[in-house]
């Protein structure tokens, strides 16, 4: 129970860095300027292809001493890598579903006269939204899975506090790890719950 604010804190950050970072590299991947589109992509590949654990180890300790850069706290570390990390995978969701709306959709809007920026705003970001919401529900689970690993760079989360018990008493490590099992199940359950909920909006006046 000690690590289950930590845990929460995390998750938090996590999911507000995360969703940002996603809808600002999903649209700035669809850009016509080709130098903010492929530094874009190049963060994308980046962060999709390497792992969440070597990023957060370069947050934490590569970063201040190769460079001089301080990100102030491991909390920001953590969030910021775990972000960074899922918000390279949730902008291809972003990406995707804008380019999947009907070209009709910004045909019509064109023949109303729309400017691009309304298009965007009131026809087909609306709907592209719609086609997000249950990808984006299985990575808010997948963040809390992944909040786990703050525990590496000393972070007082629940996976902290269980190795610590587990160390004090080796022949409880089963019992240790399995309560932490349990803790993070509860925790994912409302997140399940919002997951299912999100996929049924996304269905909402869709044909069948």
């Amino acid at each position: 129970m000690q690590g289950l604010r930590i845990t929460i804190e995390v998750l938090i950050g996590s999911i507000i860095l995360g969703y940002l970072m996603a809808f600002i590299a999903g649209f700035c991947r669809l850009s016509k300027n080709p130098i903010i589109k492929y530094l874009t992509i190049f963060y994308v590949e980046v962060f999709r292809g390497t792992s969440l654990i070597v990023q957060l180890f370069w947050l934490y300790y590569a970063l201040p001493i190769l460079f001089g850069i301080d990100l102030g706290s491991d909390y920001m570390a953590g969030v910021l890598a775990i972000a960074l990390n899922y918000g390279a995978y949730m902008s291809e969701i972003v990406r995707g579903s804008i380019l999947s709306v009907a070209k009709g959709q910004t045909e019509a809007a064109t023949a109303l006269n729309m400017s691009s920026f309304q298009r965007m705003r009131l026809v087909i970001f609306p709907q592209a939204v719609r086609m997000m919401l249950p990808e984006f529900g299985n990575y808010l689970i997948q963040m809390l899975k992944a909040t786990s690993l703050v525990s590496l760079i000393g972070m007082n989360d629940i996976l902290y506090y269980g190795d610590i018990l587990r160390s004090s008493n080796l022949s409880q490590a089963p019992t240790v790890y399995f309560l932490v099992l349990i803790f993070y199940f509860i925790m994912a359950l409302p997140l399940i719950w919002l997951t299912k909920k999100m996929e049924a909006a996304s269905k909402k006046g869709v044909a069948s």
